[in-house]
């Protein structure tokens, strides 16, 4: 009986393994457990079945032992009585066909059904090993180099030379880092005549000061938005009227450090001030500094998005500094210099508007900027009479479209009143383009242009300024034609 038995267990022991399989998995798959919860299951589901194919092999293994035993028996049992011949003769059945063994295979196959699909076995990565020297072409700076060339036609009464043709500069912007904390950004600008100008030089670390970077050379400053921008750069020939009247046609250009911090955002808008101590170099503000006291600039800017396709920024600047050396004339043939140190102040106001539809903005754009300057002056008049106080202002607007992919049209409007003092032209004392000796001086500029894109590496412009005011220049009329090629990986960079 004992033998009979051993045999119903294993076959009645499938069917008990896969009602606890069925039980484990829970029936059919529930779409509310959690990821982790179901792979949980099937593990433990998995380390079940495993014991229990353990333990079916080891009963497998003792039947096969116990009909091993039960054949040597039998065998003995023949050999014991004589070999019977004929119909009487035992004949010893060969072991039956083990149906565990079919059971413990789909089992497995259960269970790796329920676990998913393997993860596939990736292949390991082949090192390839390279010689060091063949990348130290990476220590290389970035170098990108850009021509400006402009022509123009004039007409104004007074003027003999109505047109030319003017390499305004070949320009170079070399920029690297340093390390994972600093870069470096020099421009050098090479005037049509071989002069060479060091436009711009500084170092940059990013991770001194938490949430600010600050900046140690020689470079553009921001005061109002423009002025950062290199002249190849502008979205018209030339700088603002006003800037150029107030800081001179290179613009406002200093040595010095600078620290400008990034807020984070507060009342829907993203806020920035910047902090500058410079030397005291621009010669149409500080030409009077003999003392070598620094200027101070500070500039705010708050932007923010309006909607999805409209980004608006509004910013304030301030420009502070000393002169202490001027000259005064005492008497027609007679001029002395007269130490007295006296504040420069330069305020200014600007504002940028940019549409732009987010799915057509290579093709489509409107953008809008202005920006208003204000002087204060505080200065010994050259003419003898004392400490007098100067006055100059002047703002410009405005508005461009692209209206194709590679077409800009736009025109801009200027505005620039200067001082009205009759001691302005004094010869070899001249205040110009400060002051003018005129009663309430003014000039106004328009200038439509349309700007065309060749490619990303070179535009051509063509733009015309018509100029009329009082006090100053005289009436004119220009017709510039510009064409500006570069090449590298940061051409036509803003700065």
């Amino acid at each position: 009986m004992r033998t009979v038995r051993r045999p119903i267990m294993v076959f009645l022991l499938p069917a008990l393994l896969t009602a606890t399989c069925l039980a484990a998995a829970g029936g059919p798959a529930s779409s509310g457990p959690a990821e982790a919860s179901r792979l949980e299951e099937v593990e433990q589901l998995k380390t079940r079945v495993d014991e229990l194919i353990r333990l079916i092999e080891q009963m497998r293994k003792e039947q096969r032992q116990q009909q091993e035993q039960i054949a040597r028996l039998q065998a003995q049992l023949v050999a014991l009585q004589g070999a019977p011949e004929g119909p009487g003769q035992i004949d010893v059945a060969p072991p039956e066909p083990n149906a565990a063994d079919d059971e413990v295979a789909r089992l497995r196959a259960l269970a790796e059904g329920l676990a998913g699909p393997k993860p596939a076995e990736k292949t390991p990565e082949e090192t390839v090993y390279k010689a060091r020297g063949l990348s130290l072409q990476q220590l290389n700076p970035e170098i990108s180099a850009a021509g400006d060339l402009v022509a123009f036609y004039r007409n104004q009464e007074g003027t003999r030379e109505r047109s030319d043709v003017l390499l305004r500069g070949l320009e170079l912007n070399i920029q690297s880092y340093l390390d994972p904390f600093s870069r470096m950004k020099a421009s050098v600008h090479i005037q049509g005549d071989g002069a060479i100008d060091l436009e711009e030089v500084y170092y940059t670390h990013f991770t001194l000061l938490e949430g600010a970077t600050i900046d140690l050379g020689r470079f553009r400053q921001p005061f109002g938005i423009v002025n950062r921008w290199h002249e190849d750069a502008l979205d018209q020939v030339q700088y603002p009227l006003a800037l150029r009247r107030i800081f001179g046609d290179g613009g406002l250009r200093q040595t010095g450090a600078s620290v400008e911090w990034a807020f984070p955002e507060w009342a829907g808008a993203h806020h920035g001030l910047t902090l500058q101590v410079t030397n005291a170099a621009n010669e149409h503000l500080f030409a009077g500094d003999a003392l070598g006291t620094p200027s101070f600039l500070f500039r705010y800017k708050n932007f923010r998005d309006l909607s999805r396709d409209t980004y608006l920024e509004i910013g304030l600047s301030g420009l502070f500094g000393w002169n202490d050396r001027w000259r005064v004339q005492t008497a027609p043939d007679t001029v002395v210099t007269v130490h007295d140190a006296l504040g420069t102040r330069v305020f200014g106001a600007d504002l940028s508007v940019l549409w732009e539809p987010a799915d057509r903005a290579l093709y489509r754009n409107i953008e809008w900027r202005s920006e208003a300057y204000v002087l204060n002056r505080d200065l010994l008049a050259p003419d003898g009479s004392g400490r007098d106080t100067i006055s100059a202002w002047g703002a410009y607007s405005y508005l461009q479209s692209k209206i194709a992919q590679n077409l800009i049209v736009g025109a801009r409007l200027d505005y620039y009143q200067p001082a009205g003092r009759d001691y302005a032209a004094l010869p070899g004392l001249s205040l110009v383009p400060l002051a003018y000796p005129a009663d309430n001086p003014y000039r106004w500029q328009i200038g439509p242009y349309i700007t065309w894109w060749q490619s990303e590496w070179v535009l051509f412009r063509a733009e015309y300024n018509y100029g009329w005011g009082r006090g100053m220049e005289n009436d004119e009329h220009v017709l510039w034609f510009q064409t500006v090629f570069a090449v590298g990986p940061h051409k036509h960079e803003r700065y």
